[in-house]
């Protein structure tokens, strides 16, 4: 079902704090994010995620904006838990006056995650793999460096030099440095003249690197089981489930004892040797 078909009512936000998040590391939306999904479900992921982050993508919610009832989408959205692109669970954040709670989350990735990602990412990391995929060439620190000649001349600096800086520039950014912080540490009140811009950038780097900032507590997050709702620990589901309901999914079906079938067959066979009844005329 394409989305022109979906309702053209504005999609409503959630309460604050809920609703759609988006997880970091997505890349650009193209045409087959969802080809290996079926039509109904890869028609409500595209939906989903051209929502902006905080929409409201309950079952309700979505059967009202979309042209499937509610059995279908909680059917669709348990895919898509399947599938790696969605899971549900509860965070812990910090509120204005320091106080902590739990709220409850939905995340979405457009890129499928397997569940060491979707693990990772509840104890509060960026899987190595994202990280490395996403860094440029060229890292922001070492463009900084290689531009700076252009703020002031005499600091300009070759290509060993800005390589040799880079992993000094990039603890100014640890430090939550802004790039005009950087800029300005390099290049005001230099001395007259500069002999060796690159030792010069060095110095400065060291001695005036600001203060590390207060350590911010590790995002604490339970992902939940998308058949029973209930918390697991992220390394204990497979493909959004957890050792419960796979369990049960896989268990025979119940069995009556051998002394209870040959007495329900009993009374099967009693029945229906008995002579049919007459009915008074």
């Amino acid at each position: 079902m394409a989305d022109g078909h979906f309702s053209a009512a504005p999609h409503p936000l959630a309460n604050p704090g809920y609703g759609k998040r988006t997880v970091p590391g997505q890349p650009p939306r193209t045409a087959d994010d969802f080809t290996h999904l079926r039509p109904r479900e890869a028609a409500i992921a595209a939906y989903i995620d051209k929502l902006p982050d905080t929409s409201d993508i309950s079952v309700k919610t979505l059967a009202k904006h979309t042209p499937y009832g509610q059995w279908a989408v909680g059917k669709a959205l348990n895919s898509l838990i399947a599938a790696g692109h969605l899971r549900r669970g509860l965070e812990c954040v910090m509120s204005a006056s320091g106080s902590t709670q739990w709220v409850t989350r939905t995340w979405w990735s457009r890129t499928a995650r397997n569940d060491a990602w979707w693990a990772a990412y509840a104890k509060g990391d960026v899987p190595p793999e994202e990280a490395d995929r996403r860094r440029p060439t060229r890292s922001r620190a070492y463009i900084l460096l290689a531009a700076l000649g252009r703020e002031n001349p005499v600091m300009s600096l070759s290509h060993a030099d800005c390589t040799a800086l880079a992993p000094l520039v990039e603890e100014w950014f640890a430090r939550e440095a802004t790039e005009r912080q950087v800029v300005h540490a390099l290049t005001t009140g230099l001395p007259a003249p500069v002999h060796h811009p690159a030792a010069l950038a060095r110095r400065r780097l060291v001695d005036k690197l600001p203060p590390a900032p207060p350590p911010k507590p590790c995002p604490v997050r339970i992902l939940e089981c998308g058949e029973c709702g209930r918390p697991a620990g992220a390394g204990d589901l497979r493909s959004g489930t957890c050792a419960h309901c796979r369990g049960a999914r896989s268990a025979p079906p119940p069995t009556l004892p051998p002394s209870r079938v040959r007495a329900l067959a009993a009374e099967a066979r009693a029945a229906a040797s008995r002579p049919p009844e007459r009915t008074p005329s």
